[in-house]
Formats: structure tokens, C-alpha cells, sequence
């Protein structure tokens, strides 16, 4: 697989005048293509602070994020202009989207602006690579449909087929799953999956959805106080570092089948 996000003795928190504030550090992992890698942790160990560290929308504290470009040369995260991130970073975050009287193809449309100006008009090829995106995350019958109309599940993949036309090699996301009822939740992991095989994206997200990212995804980052564990589903079990994270009173886990059960 393609390594295509690679943290090298990574920092990340909060600047300050006087001192920063660390969340967590020395973090060394890769994130590769064509993998569907999901970051798991407790609240407050530092999930969306490094999201957001990753998406550039905060400065790493030490330590470097290299992306790897088309020319296979590695690059780090902050030599980047913002108009070449936005050509190779999409992010896709928790926040429903506040707009009314926007269909579903102007807001995927949307995702073309880095290519277009954010004001640009669209060409026929931007349009093709709209409908594309659309057709990608099946929902085709909802082109004309206003997205204030549309359902919890029905907007998230509107959200990640916007990202999907911005053309971008890596996605981020933000808790994809957060007010999805079940059934809508495996469709949408089950989607960012396929997508990540069949169009060899690169899809990282945050998630508190524990049981349904060790079924699906490729790669399980697990961060815990002063330690980021990286690993398969099944590496993790084997490790013993899933049954530590998980297991509590009343809670078990079982690393055979990689299933959780609440006890009485």
C-alpha cells in the first residue's frame, strides 16, 4: 500500500504565549492508500486535535506531517500553499451544513472551488466530475433535492460526495457517523470502505463507533494517553491492546470475534 501520510515524532496542541499546551506527542505512524483507517480514542485524549493538526487547521508543535505527492517525492504539510492543500486534502467535518435553498448538486458543485474559484463557474468537465461523485455515493435521486430536505444518512453522503468532487487523493472526516441511526451508520462506513479500495483513496476518520470500525476498517488507530497503537483490527486483538481500551466494569470484549457485550 502507498504510503501517503506519514507523522514523524509528531506534537500537537495549542499555542500559547507563554508555554504550549501538549495533548500528545511523539506520535509516529502512517497512514496508507486505498485503506479506510479509523482513529479511536476516549473523549479528551485528543482525537480532533489531531485531526485538525492533520487537516492543517492548527500548526503541529514539533515534528512533521509529510504527504506524499503524485511525483512519489514527500513533502511536509506546512510547505504546502493553501490552494495546493486543498488540492490534496479534503475534509469532511461533524457540523450538519447550514444552507437552505441549495440542491444537492450545486453544494456537491461545491467541492469543484479549488479548481473553479469559489465563485468560478463550472465546466462541462467539472459537471461530469460532479455527477460522478454523486453516482459514487448512490444518490443520484436526490440531484434536484434541497439539503435541508434531506435526512441525517442522506446529507452525509452528500458531504462525502462534495469531497469526492474536490479530486482530492486523501479524506479526512470527523465522527462521519455521529447522528446516523444504526443501519445508516454501517451504509456510510460500509460506503467510505469501497471507496477507498475501488478509488484507492486515502479515508481517515474519527469515530466513537468502536464495534463497527473493528468489522470495517483496514487500520485501527487507537490513542490513549501518551500512546498511539497502530495497527489491523485483528493486530490489536491479538496484542491484547483492544481488550485494555475497551474492557471495563460490565463491559467485555471479545478479541476472537472482535464483537463487545455489555454484561449485567
Amino acid at each position: 500500500m502507498k504510503e501517503t501520510v506519514i507523522l514523524t515524532d509528531l506534537a500537537i496542541g495549542y499555542q500559547a504565549k507563554d508555554n504550549n499546551k501538549v495533548v500528545a506527542e511523539h506520535l509516529n505512524a502512517t497512514i496508507h492508500g486505498g485503506e479506510l483507517t479509523c482513529l479511536l480514542g476516549r473523549n479528551g485524549v485528543g482525537k480532533s486535535t489531531l485531526l485538525r493538526t492533520l487537516s492543517a487547521f492548527q500548526p503541529a508543535l514539533a515534528g512533521d506531517i509529510l504527504l506524499q505527492t503524485d511525483d512519489q517525492q514527500r513533502k511536509a504539510l506546512k510547505q504546502f500553499s493553501d490552494k495546493q492543500l486543498s488540492r490534496m486534502i479534503g475534509v469532511v467535518l461533524t457540523e450538519k451544513p447550514d444552507v437552505r435553498n441549495m440542491t444537492v448538486e450545486e453544494l456537491v458543485g461545491m467541492g469543484r472551488s479549488p479548481y473553479t474559484g469559489f465563485w468560478g463557474t463550472l465546466t462541462d468537465k467539472d459537471l461530469l466530475i460532479v455527477d460522478e461523485a454523486i453516482q459514487l455515493v448512490g444518490v443520484e435521486s436526490l440531484k434536484g433535492r434541497y439539503i435541508h430536505t434531506l435526512s441525517d444518512g442522506e446529507r452525509q453522503k452528500v458531504m462525502i460526495a462534495k469531497a469526492l468532487a474536490q479530486q482530492t487523493p486523501v479524506i479526512y472526516l470527523d465522527e462521519p457517523t455521529a447522528f446516523l441511526d444504526f443501519p445508516s451508520k454501517v451504509e456510510v462506513m460500509q460506503l467510505l470502505h469501497r471507496l477507498a479500495r475501488e478509488q484507492q483513496k486515502t479515508i481517515f476518520l474519527s469515530t466513537h463507533d468502536v464495534e463497527l470500525s473493528l468489522q470495517v476498517a483496514d487500520c485501527i488507530w487507537l490513542m490513549e494517553p501518551q500512546l498511539l497503537s497502530v495497527g489491523t483490527p485483528r493486530q490489536l486483538a491479538d496484542e491484547g491492546v483492544l481488550s485494555r481500551f475497551i474492557e471495563h466494569k460490565g463491559i467485555l470484549f471479545d478479541a476472537k470475534s472482535l464483537t463487545i457485550r455489555v454484561t449485567e
